[in-house]
């Protein structure tokens, strides 16, 4: 099965501010999500390189990479800024991080400190801030913060899908996983 790739998804539907609730339990959820999809699959697959894509592990950076754009631009909206800062759309900043030499416990707890930090200001909102927009550099959409967050847990699922993805190719190509496959990634 095909994935859609990120840069053709469109959001030009406005969600309901009323769903943000809802939408801070799903981004609250990732990291469990991420974690528990990391436990069962190899160790040794996560750095392993799939066609010149990102490997597991730099798509687990890719969230931590852009987890200070996602509340750098709620800020944005937040001081009633008409365009939300841009971000680089050739995602140099995870090229070259090296993720696949940092320790996967390492990412996966930045991660989740981060996104909890997110979630923790997107709570404290005065509720006037929740219908404030400001335009999407790349896509020149108007996004409130339930726009915007809709539009973080959608690519949150998307490298999520994409770690399911690399992990069928992984075992459709031979590689051979080894016991440890179920031992906790985060111990």
């Amino acid at each position: 099965m095909e994935q859609l790739k990120w840069f053709e998804r469109e959001f030009t539907q406005p969600t309901d501010p009323r769903l943000l609730p809802s939408l801070l339990e799903r981004l609250l959820g990732t990291a469990a999500r991420l974690e528990e999809k990391l436990a069962t699959i190899a160790p040794e697959w996560h750095t392993t390189r799939v066609d010149g894509t990102w490997t597991i592990q730099e798509n687990v950076g890719h969230l931590v990479d852009l987890e200070p754009l996602w509340l750098g631009r709620l800020e944005d909206i937040v001081e009633g800024k008409a365009e939300l800062r841009p971000t680089d759309l050739n995602n140099e900043a995870t090229t070259r991080a090296g993720h696949n030499d940092a320790p996967l416990a390492a990412l996966l707890r930045s991660f989740r400190q981060q996104r909890l930090r997110t979630v923790q200001r997107l709570q404290e909102l005065p509720g006037d801030v929740l219908n404030r927009s400001a335009l999407h550099p790349r896509m020149g959409t108007p996004m409130r913060p339930a726009d915007l967050f809709l539009f973080v847990a959608e690519h949150d699922d998307h490298h999520l899908a994409r770690i399911s993805a690399l992990t069928r190719q992984l075992a459709a190509a031979g590689h051979v996983a080894s016991p440890s496959a179920s031992s906790p990634a985060h111990a």
